[in-house]
């Protein structure tokens, strides 16, 4: 079968196009439209380095992508783990969904209970269903992946490893262990008469 070219697309007859020679297109960053992000173009410095309070082999430097062009509902990062480190610490999300797209590298994925090696072009998925999840750099070079998700107000999550919820705000987390958790029923809420 025959690959389809440019010439192959047919457009409507009203529909203008204006095609900019290499020359015309401009180079210089103030060019650059707000939406665009060139990620070659990112340096060391340019990154969040991370590491989880509780896991000191934790070690992510995460690139914003998606606060540079000013994305207020859902977030994307680009994430480097080096050789031998974690990304956090085993975890479920109670209110916002995630996901990872393995770019580079070999890693170890814990989800649930199953520890699953994850390559070049796998997807993880993880909805607010308490899976707990986590990932491990297991090659030699960098583990790079795109790690996205909603953007809320605040964020439940769950430590099953350490017994401890989160609760993330703008003005910080909080963490709680579970056994000291007071938990009422909801019958105990309602009126007795009488």
């Amino acid at each position: 079968m025959r690959r389809r070219t440019a010439a192959d697309v047919r457009l409507p007859s009203r529909l203008m196009i204006t095609v900019l020679q290499p020359e015309q297109v401009g180079t210089a960053m103030s060019d650059e439209p707000k939406h665009l992000v060139r990620t070659a173009d990112l340096g060391d410095g340019d990154a969040v380095h991370i590491r989880h309070p509780f896991n000191p082999n934790s070690e992510v430097f995460l690139y914003r992508l998606g606060d540079r062009v000013g994305m207020q509902r859902a977030h994307l990062s680009l994430a480097r783990v080096p050789p031998g480190r974690e990304s956090f610490v085993p975890h479920s999300h109670g209110v916002q969904e995630e996901f990872l797209f393995i770019l580079e590298g070999e890693g170890l994925a814990q989800i649930g209970d199953h520890h699953v090696r994850v390559g070049r072009g796998d997807y993880l998925g993880f909805p607010t269903d308490g899976t707990p999840h986590h990932l491990t750099n297991v090659g030699d070079t960098d583990l790079v992946y795109l790690m996205g998700g909603e953007r809320t107000s605040f964020e439940i999550s769950r430590f099953p490893t350490l017994g401890k919820i989160a609760v993330m705000t703008p003005e910080g987390v909080r963490f709680f262990d579970e056994d000291a958790a007071d938990q009422r029923s909801f019958t105990e809420w309602l009126a007795k008469d009488g």
